[in-house]
């Protein structure tokens, strides 16, 4: 059989049109990551693309600029148990809050020994005698200014779904696991466990350059904002942090949108085509101090 020409075989590259080709010149391929979101948004806008999937590109995006101390559970947040304390103080803790993975200290925060799966506590209920030293899993300790897209690399590859995350002195900074990354690019993960409370939209995180900082939820009640954070934050038509920052912008607020209000910085940190998920609050205590003296 004659061999067929290299142009007419199966990996040949297929033949564009006159018109897709002129097409190709006038609308060249984006340059950067902005013309690239420009063109998905287009697409969207189009319909050639829905919302939900428009919001999981951007979430992609997002994690790459966004880092460990962004969203980490704080320090003080961490629910752990002490190893140093008998199974029988510290289960009540493990049943409540129904977590899969524990953090293991002994009597310090700091002193972070390995992570306590939950299921491996069945033996116990089995009325089997067991060191629970020994079936601690390793801790893995990570850096505040690991970027999640890094983070998420290495809980695929380590097959880790809880890392411990440290400051610049070796101390314990909070905790951050698997689900934490994957929800900034799907959104809120919820289980039968999840509890939607106010307490959980505001979380305060390491102070800032200025001072205080918090991570608060995009969907934050304006008065309940202003109670945690000591603000008087108001807005006739918005109920909502979101929709507050929105309104001020005049247009729906995309990530790295700053704003200043009351004396708080206000930095979107997650958005998608839709709404504000998160935001980066910081109290400016010096600059309102620096103009007391004029």
């Amino acid at each position: 059989m004659q061999e067929l020409p290299s142009s007419t075989k199966s990996d040949a590259k297929p033949h564009r049109s006159l018109f897709e080709r002129l097409t190709a010149l006038i609308s060249p391929e984006p340059e950067n990551r902005a013309e690239l979101l420009d063109v998905l948004q287009d697409a969207h806008a189009r319909n050639l693309i829905d919302a939900d999937a428009l919001s999981m590109i951007e979430g992609v995006f997002q994690v790459s600029d966004l880092s460990v101390r962004d969203i980490m559970v704080p320090r003080s947040q961490m629910d752990v148990i002490n190893i140093n304390e008998p199974i029988e103080s510290w289960m009540p803790t493990v049943l409540s809050t129904a977590h899969s993975r524990f953090p293991a200290v002994e009597d310090e925060r700091d002193n972070v020994i390995g992570i306590l799966l939950a299921k491996d506590l069945l033996r116990y209920y089995a009325h089997e005698s067991f060191d629970v030293r020994a079936i601690l899993r390793p801790a893995v300790f990570i850096p505040e200014s690991k970027r999640l897209n890094v983070l998420l690399r290495d809980f695929r590859s380590n097959r880790n779904h809880m890392a411990i995350v440290v400051d610049e002195y070796g101390g314990v900074a909070g905790l951050i696991t698997i689900e934490d990354v994957l929800e900034q690019i799907v959104g809120d993960i919820e289980d039968e466990y999840d509890i939607d409370e106010d307490k959980d939209d505001i979380i305060p995180i390491k102070d800032g350059e200025h001072g205080p900082r918090w991570r608060i939820k995009g969907l934050t009640e304006i008065a309940h904002c202003n109670e945690v954070i000591g603000a008087s934050l108001f807005d006739e038509e918005a109920h909502t942090i979101g929709g507050l920052i929105a309104n001020h912008l005049s247009r729906v607020p995309v990530k790295g949108d700053q704003l200043e209000l009351d004396g708080i910085r206000f930095q979107v940190a997650m958005a998608d085509a839709r709404q504000v998920h998160l935001i980066l609050a910081e109290r400016l205590v010096n600059a309102n101090a620096d103009l007391d003296l004029f």
